[in-house]
């Protein structure tokens, strides 16, 4: 049986509706952190459903940092003007602009990085490497190791969430689109410092 007091507080700290929550708390015997990683995992199962939509409407976003010295524009996508309205997808846009402005990414994703930036990446950590007397096969796991971390430094989506750690960007994309019903998409942005 779920308590009605754990239903109120799973509503609460999700925002997902009430017959999903409560279908997770009867799944999880009434336990509200299993019943969040149920909401997850439904959560993500139902974005990888909406990867054929269409992001036709969304938002452009802005922040300006106290002290006006910096800024960021960002373009949020969703499927509807319904949604882009809502006050719940204006916060996640507010988020990811109080993201960039924290972590300074370079790009939304890891795809969008030109090659030729990683093949400079690339020589700059073997010029470092070079008078190591590792072998060749450790030096390039190293490497490769550290391309991997610098991809995600640089790229919005792959960055750990400053309010929460355990979440990157695209995960807190994932869950606001599954609270919301509808594909959002991190269109683009740029961030202005004097």
């Amino acid at each position: 049986m779920v308590s009605i007091k754990n239903l109120q507080q799973l509503r609460e700290e999700t925002g997902i509706s009430i017959m999903e929550c409560k279908k997770a708390l009867e799944e999880a015997n009434d336990d509200i952190q299993k019943a969040k990683d149920i909401l997850r995992e439904k959560g993500q199962k139902m974005v990888k459903g909406k990867d054929g939509r269409s992001t036709g409407e969304g938002i452009v976003a802005s922040y300006i940092h106290p002290g006006a010295k910096m800024g960021v524009l960002l373009e949020l996508r969703c499927e509807t003007d319904f949604v882009a309205k809502s006050r719940e997808f204006q916060h996640l846009a507010h988020e990811i602009c109080l993201q960039i402005t924290a972590t300074r990414p370079q790009f939304v994703s890891v795809d969008d990085i030109p090659e030729a930036m990683l093949e400079k990446e690339k020589e700059i950590y073997h010029k470092q490497f070079e008078k190591l007397n590792k072998p060749q096969a450790i030096v390039e796991k190293i490497i490769n190791s550290k391309l991997e971390k610098y991809k995600k430094e640089i790229s919005l989506l792959t960055q750990p969430w400053v309010r929460d750690e355990s979440k990157t960007i695209s995960n807190l994309v994932d869950e606001y689109s599954a609270k919301l019903g509808e594909k959002i998409k991190v269109a683009r942005f740029a961030r202005y410092e004097i």
